[in-house]
């Protein structure tokens, strides 16, 4: 999916950046999203992997 060339070495080349939406577009066709999970270009979801739990999260009232 990549129109570089040669390729680029590193799938997470970041095309487009939405900060204000929590998201990117890599070079690959992949999306990643601040949360770390990822949309990939065959449809493939990864789900968030985060480091601490959902429940430690705070919450606006």
């Amino acid at each position: 999916m990549c129109f570089h060339r040669p390729t680029c070495p590193n799938r997470e080349h970041v095309v487009a950046a939405h900060p204000e939406q929590g998201w990117s577009l890599c070079c690959d066709g992949t999306i990643v999203f601040d949360d770390t999970g990822e949309l990939r270009p065959d449809g493939d979801v990864v789900a968030p992997h985060r480091s601490y739990p959902v429940e430690r999260l705070a919450v606006a009232a």
